[in-house]
């Protein structure tokens, strides 16, 4: 027997199994965690320039983009569960070159290297977890926590030793994933919310899924 249930961000963007409405939303929201991405891209890249270093709590610091950048891949997740695994491929290349273009000349190579890496690493991880997972549930809060860990340590590690050296990765590391996690934490809490919301309200659903 067919029944159809309702899910969230389960596949990714597949025009020929959703609804019209449904498929919108999608897009849309896909749409938004885009423009995130992008934006925080530039942010990342504007306040590392002009700041440095700065505090992020625990008696820690890390460079100014390091929040923002963990907004890029919290957002990246949502790119994917919305607009499907190959459209985050070719916006992860175009936040590359965005990266490279926008830092000073003497980050650049770091930043688009690191952005690209970890981005990758981040899609490497959270593809396989996030497999017969619905948004909110713990399967999905395990591919984001540990996708986002992935993605925060490769940019970390590759963005350091590039830019600053190898001696200033192991100093710099607490302070660079608090930094990243703050934006991982936001981001299972909005991931939850709607969870629940679509639970109280089955048509808010951006799949509908035959099982």
């Amino acid at each position: 027997m067919t029944k159809t249930t309702p899910a969230l961000f389960s596949r990714g963007f597949t025009p020929d199994r959703l609804h019209a409405p449904v498929a919108r939303r999608q897009l849309l929201l896909g749409g938004i965690a885009a423009a995130v991405m992008i934006g925080a891209i530039f942010a990342a890249n504007y306040v590392t320039t002009d700041y440095g270093f700065i505090p992020v709590g625990f008696g820690l610091e890390a460079t100014a983009g390091t929040i923002f950048a963990g907004f890029a891949l919290a957002a990246r997740d949502a790119i994917q569960d919305t607009w499907g695994r190959i459209a985050i491929l070719v916006i992860i290349l175009l936040g590359t070159a965005i990266s490279f273009t926008l830092s000073a000349p003497e980050i650049a190579v770091a930043s688009a290297v690191a952005f690209l890496i970890s981005e990758l690493m981040n899609f490497a991880v959270y593809t396989p977890l996030r497999t017969r997972s619905r948004l909110g549930d713990r399967r999905w809060a395990l591919a984001v926590v540990a996708s986002n860990a992935a993605g925060a340590i490769g940019d970390t590690v590759v963005f350091l030793g590039i830019a600053f050296g190898m001696a200033a990765i192991m100093p710099a590391l607490p302070g660079q994933l608090v930094g990243k996690m703050y934006a991982t934490l936001l981001y299972l809490a909005i991931g939850r919310a709607l969870a629940a919301l679509v639970a109280r309200n089955p048509r808010l659903a951006l799949v509908q899924e035959a099982a």
